[in-house]
């Protein structure tokens, strides 16, 4: 018999939270696919986002995965090419490319044939991590406007506060340089998608919002209409009857104030479960709420079983997803549901 902890994938989900986010623009979707699908597997979410026309990633080997797997689709390469090889396999495969720097441009200004490979120019409006300068972009499209190796342009930025408000000067910075040239716009995020109709502009990014998660700390995402994807679970290997002042796990961080039971969890941080989940971190343990206790170890955590009824070893604990959504998880343990997502180890079966 197998470790009983999985991950399971609602392929079905994935395809309705695509659709509740189509239904906010008519701008066409780039869904974002990277981080192996922010842990949900990169050819399984494709295949559920097949309604979209695009996706977003950042590893060529992964462009190419989509398309010998069929998928036609623009393929965007969220940080752009890296070397020469990058350049000729992305024209060899019709993939887009970001273009953030100007080591990028001599890339393409390297590459030896004609092509028409289409840029996604990235200008930095405030997030200062990639992206040309807004100053710069009068002599980049200079001379991306007769590139013998580019065909179509589209402009694109990204916010840091789409989530939290803040965009008005960011998206003015943009309109005023895209206003020059009249190409293609990408700007919104999950969060700018859902929030701010005036960034939509010809192509939306989402993300986060994809896997059943919400961007927003005041709003679940079952408000906003999306249901979970991934449903981390394991199930009780062990029952342990504690007296009070017994302590529990690594550190001995919790000690029973009285008689209590405690469910011993086939699941610790060496399957991605966040070792800095204190006491009192959410579970389901068959259906029934209850937390976590003392320190997670490597391949075990506790909860506590001491107000449910019905449970004992091979009851089925779920970590997140289905009864339980990530972002309360994530705020409980210190952290975003972005990086529980995508923390799964690879010993983790994942099912669907």
């Amino acid at each position: 018999m197998s470790r009983p902890i999985q991950a399971r994938i609602d392929a079905a989900a994935l395809t309705h939270n695509l659709r509740v986010l189509r239904k906010q623009s008519t701008a066409r979707t780039l869904a974002v696919i990277k981080a192996d699908a922010y842990g949900h597997g990169l050819l399984r979410a494709a295949a559920a986002l097949e309604e979209a026309e695009g996706f977003g990633l950042l590893n060529i080997s992964d462009a190419l995965r989509l398309r010998e797997a069929g998928h036609r689709q623009t393929i965007l390469l969220l940080e752009g090419g890296f070397d020469a090889n990058d350049m000729a396999l992305a024209a060899e495969h019709q993939l887009s490319c970001v273009l953030h720097s100007d080591w990028q441009l001599a890339l393409l200004d390297a590459y030896p044939k004609r092509a028409s490979l289409e840029v996604w120019l990235k200008i930095n409006t405030g997030m200062n991590r990639l992206g040309f300068n807004p100053g710069d972009i009068p002599a980049v499209m200079a001379r991306l406007r007769h590139h013998r190796a580019v065909g179509n342009v589209v402009l694109m930025t990204h916010f840091a506060n789409a989530d939290e408000g803040g965009i008005d000067a960011p998206l003015n910075l943009f309109r005023d340089i895209a206003a020059q040239y009249r190409l293609p716009c990408s700007l919104a995020n999950s969060a700018a998608l859902l929030r701010y109709p005036q960034t939509h502009g010809e192509w939306a990014r989402p993300g986060l919002a994809l896997y059943g998660a919400s961007p927003f700390a005041e709003t679940s995402a079952a408000a906003l209409g999306l249901k979970p994807v991934m449903t981390f679970s394991s199930r009780v290997i062990a029952v342990r009857e504690l007296r009070a002042g017994d302590e529990v796990g690594y550190g001995a961080t919790f000690r029973a104030e009285q008689s209590m039971r405690v469910g011993i969890v086939a699941c610790g941080y060496a399957d991605g479960y966040p070792r800095h989940a204190g006491t009192g971190t959410p579970v389901l343990v068959d259906s029934q709420r209850t937390r976590t206790l003392g320190r997670v170890s490597m391949d075990m955590l506790c909860v506590d079983l001491g107000a449910l009824s019905g449970v004992g070893v091979g009851s089925e604990v779920v970590f997140w997803g289905d009864g339980l959504p990530v972002d309360e998880v994530a705020r409980a343990a210190g952290t975003i549901s972005y990086e529980l997502m995508c923390a799964l180890t690879a010993r983790v079966p994942v099912v669907g």
